[in-house]
């Protein structure tokens, strides 16, 4: 896994300079995004929000998560045919394979596809700035 899932982001503290109210509910969502290692969407962290603390609603998860993302706290990933997902930001460069039978988010780094990508940059007269690579697929059955 290329991302630096040590560093816990301060997002607390992130949201405070930003001029934001720390209530018990964005403590809640702020502690979950912390501790997560996957891919969450604004309705599955508001579940795990809500076993926590049953008043959090899913429109406070929602200004959070947009105010986080507007601060560059955090990734929103639209992958094709889902809601959005979101990841910390920071960390090394990454890329992802979505497993469309299952939704799962698998996060890889590929030393070969870095260097295709700045061959062709290269012989197209770019330097790339910014990508993003996502992969879907389906595991291959036993055969």
């Amino acid at each position: 896994m290329a991302t630096q899932k040590n560093h816990k982001p301060d997002y607390e503290k992130m949201l405070r300079v930003a001029g934001v109210r720390i209530t018990r509910p964005r403590r809640v969502i702020v502690e979950i995004l912390t501790s997560c290692e996957d891919h969450p969407d604004a309705l599955e962290i508001f579940k795990r929000a809500a076993e926590v603390d049953s008043s959090i609603s899913l429109s406070t998860v929602y200004r959070t998560m947009k105010v986080l993302e507007g601060l560059g706290a955090i990734h929103r990933h639209a992958f094709e045919g889902g809601p959005s997902r979101f990841e910390q930001a920071g960390g090394e460069h990454h890329d992802h394979l979505i497993d469309l039978d299952t939704g799962d988010v698998i996060e890889f780094k590929s030393d070969r596809i870095e260097h295709l990508q700045n061959e062709i940059a290269e012989a197209l007269g770019y330097d790339i700035v910014h990508h993003r690579l996502e992969l879907y697929g389906r595991k291959r059955k036993a055969s």
